[in-house]
């Protein structure tokens, strides 16, 4: 498992809004540690077990050992909900998309100068199947297991996790990196703690069209990753020029395309499936 873990102990920012209330709830039955919640002038409430703050340093007073926040706020207030937590805590997961550019920009360098590790924004989140999860997907598709997942896209990463699961296999983490054209952990930050992850033994990393993060995860699997890599690049057949869902999904001339992307990795010993449905022949070949 990597990021999330039994001493993740979570602060859900946004928790009493209609996302963030649902989403508490749903990860509080899959026994995440959720020891707080804020909503500025809503303090003193409680969303079930879960007490209500007005702000995390609020929360802190009361709980010091809260390491990780999750966002549910609305776009134009995400950078300041991002700037508090990344201050404060180690781990933030941001969910909330359509955050203009320049802010998501803003958040990534405050999180390095910070030494805070952020997921997203534009995220599904990350799930440690049997310890938690920080994020949106849905719990009965993921078993605890040996294959970690990195996507780029979130219902993707359902239909192969369910399809790992579904041939008798599961997860040791799976963390969406988000959709938009910045995000914080990139798939080179992601590949490099599979590697290191005793319990993880083979990885997929699913990419889609647009930006060059593919190309540049392929040359840093290409010096640094030794265990086996399974990748599956979505918008084969997208025109140029067209965005396909993501902001970060647009082709630009000739970088960004499929074509670049699986060339890149296949020159990098990646074994790229053509479908997801061949992700997981290509796991159990890769770990005989």
């Amino acid at each position: 498992m990597i990021i999330l873990d039994e001493n993740t102990r979570c602060i859900v920012q946004g928790a009493t809004g209609k996302q963030g209330s649902f989403h508490t709830e749903q990860m509080l039955a899959y026994n995440t540690n959720i020891v707080a919640g804020t909503s500025p002038g809503k303090g003193g409430q409680k969303l079930g077990p879960v007490n209500i703050y007005n702000s995390v340093e609020e929360a802190k007073e009361e709980n010091p050992d809260i390491n990780a926040s999750i966002i549910f706020i609305p776009a134009p207030f995400a950078k300041d909900a991002a700037f508090e937590a990344i201050s404060q805590l180690d781990i933030v997961t941001i969910i909330t998309e359509h955050i203009p550019v320049h802010d998501t920009m803003e958040i990534v360098e405050y999180a390095k100068k910070n030494d805070t590790i952020v997921i997203g924004p534009n995220t599904p989140g990350v799930i440690t199947p049997g310890v938690g999860k920080l994020g949106i997907m849905p719990t009965h598709i993921f078993n605890k297991g040996n294959v970690g997942i990195v996507s780029r896209s979130g219902t993707l990463t359902y239909e192969v996790a369910n399809q790992i699961t579904n041939a008798g296999m599961g997860q040791s983490t799976c963390l969406g990196i988000g959709g938009d054209p910045v995000v914080g952990m990139d798939f080179a930050d992601v590949l490099q703690r599979f590697e290191d992850d005793d319990g993880t033994d083979a990885m997929v990393m699913i990419g889609e069209i647009g930006g060059n993060a593919e190309e540049n995860a392929a040359k840093f699997i290409s010096k640094n990753i030794s265990k086996p890599v399974v990748a599956y690049i979505a918008g084969v057949t997208a025109p140029p020029g067209k965005r396909m869902g993501h902001a970060g999904a647009i082709i630009e001339g000739e970088s960004g395309t499929a074509k670049s992307k699986i060339a890149a990795l296949e020159e990098a010993g990646v074994t790229v499936a053509s479908a997801p449905s061949e992700i997981v022949k290509v796991i159990k070949d890769a770990l005989k």
